[in-house]
């Protein structure tokens, strides 16, 4: 009886799509809450420090577990790891909405919640990313991380608009009760589907140990191939300018248009399209043969073209194209990145290796958003305030009021994030990694040529 339902469960890239579905939908709803509730704490506090640590809570715990997750990724089948993490985020959704609707909610309750789902996230990244590569095809691995873009860039499009919609109609408890249902379809989605575990390769079996001596793998794996290791650090020079930028939009916007939710909405909204048409070009493309070329001129693209503009501008129209030109470059950014690594590291330690891997590029991400809410409340807001020298200087570019300090910092912030692909192209460790590293299957095939001379 098993095996007859077991053949009618998805598999390969049929599973993956079934899965990538449930996920999206899942986001959808996060995306909706997270909206709504950052709506909320801003109307609440007034100051982009709140909202900066939000986001610090939920994204912190995330990386401080990587190594353990990503260890125990590797030894755990990766259908149940996807789904108990589901399960978590929808528990701390349903703790958020139990608080709000009998009037006891406070701003702490948001850092808890945050960092609960996010210990918890630090399982689903490499689960989901190692399960993908013994799902698809390694030729459709770029288009399948343009269809994960696409889905993110999606509920940034959908997400506020909707969000928006259903407040007035059904209010935040009805926009959170719709999110937990999306985490039981999410759920669903996954046990739905087949998907296998990795075949045990050397790496894999050289790594074999105790919890501990595999949880620090993915560190001595990275740090021997310094190719590997440059990229990432790349993504440490991007992520931490890039937290700042992206933590002070919300309350830039909030803050120059006195707290239009609609202007908001529309600039959030603007960002997902350009995720979305840059996910659309990399699920048809597939990205540069060089996925290098992809990492670092994404890298230069959405901070010359899009974080910077984003700043300069002081109205809904250049906000909007600014923010689709930034995000345009995201899928090309992170489908590139995803598929060099897919290639490159074996399935049975992708676990250990991924989880390390975004250590190493996001541990930089919650310095830069502790950092983002007192540098605009404390320095770049008063100095833009008044008769201040910088203010006298700087007001025929960026304007005067509330918000023109965050506009100067996220210009500020843009410029300098030009330099995680600039120091890319000079290291030719990095620049070249394409071409130094063999992939996996290379190495596979020719081990066993190896053995059977």
């Amino acid at each position: 009886m098993a095996a007859n339902m077991a053949r009618f469960r998805p598999a390969g890239m049929t599973a993956f799509v079934v899965i990538w579905i449930g996920q999206f939908v899942s986001l959808l709803g996060t995306s909706m809450t997270r909206f709504a509730l950052t709506i909320w704490a801003f109307q609440l506090t007034g100051e982009a420090t709140a909202l900066a640590l939000v986001g610090f809570f939920s994204f912190a715990p995330a990386l401080i577990f990587s190594p353990l997750a990503g260890a125990l990724v590797d030894r755990w089948n990766r259908k149940l790891v996807m789904m108990l993490s589901d399960l978590a985020a929808g528990l701390s959704t349903v703790i958020i909405l139990l608080l709000y609707v009998s009037g006891r909610l406070e701003i702490w309750h948001l850092y808890v919640a945050g960092a609960f789902a996010g210990a918890f996230e630090s399982f689903q990244f490499p689960a989901f990313s190692a399960a993908m590569s013994v799902m698809v095809p390694k030729a459709q691995y770029g288009r399948a991380n343009g269809l994960v873009s696409l889905a993110d860039s999606a509920t940034t499009i959908v997400a506020p608009v909707l969000a928006g919609i259903l407040l007035t109609m059904i209010g935040i408890g009805g926009v959170m009760t719709i999110d937990v249902v999306t985490f039981v379809l999410a759920v669903a989605a996954v046990l739905l589907v087949v998907a296998p575990q990795p075949v045990r390769s050397r790496e894999g079996a050289a790594a074999a140990g105790n919890l501990w001596t595999e949880s620090l793998y993915g560190f001595r794996y990275i740090w021997q191939r310094k190719s590997l290791l440059g990229v990432q650090l790349t993504f440490t020079i991007s992520n931490f300018f890039d937290a700042i930028g992206m933590i002070l939009i919300a309350p830039m916007i909030l803050a120059r248009t006195g707290n239009n939710e609609l202007i908001l909405g529309t600039v959030q909204s603007a960002l997902g399209v350009g995720g979305l048409v840059g996910g659309l070009v990399m699920a048809g493309w597939g990205g540069p043969r060089r996925r290098i070329h992809g990492v670092l001129l994404g890298f230069i693209g959405s901070n010359l073209l899009g974080m910077a503009p984003l700043g300069l501008g002081q109205g809904v129209v250049i906000w909007s194209l600014a923010a689709f030109t930034m995000f345009f470059f995201i899928p090309l950014i992170n489908s590139s990145n995803q598929a060099l690594w897919q290639a490159k590291v074996a399935p049975d330690v992708q676990g250990r290796v991924f989880a390390t891997r975004r250590l190493i590029a996001q541990i930089s991400g919650p310095l830069g958003m502790l950092i983002a809410g007192p540098l605009a409340d404390r320095v770049f807001e008063p100095a833009m305030q008044g008769d201040t020298p910088l203010n006298i200087l700087l007001t025929p570019i960026f304007g005067t009021g509330p918000g023109a300090g965050m506009s100067l910092l996220i210009v500020i912030v843009g410029m300098l994030g030009i330099t995680a692909g600039m120091a890319g192209y000079a290291v030719r460790a990095i620049r070249q990694v394409d071409a130094l590293l063999p992939d996996h299957d290379a190495v596979a095939v020719s081990a066993y040529a190896t053995a059977h001379d």
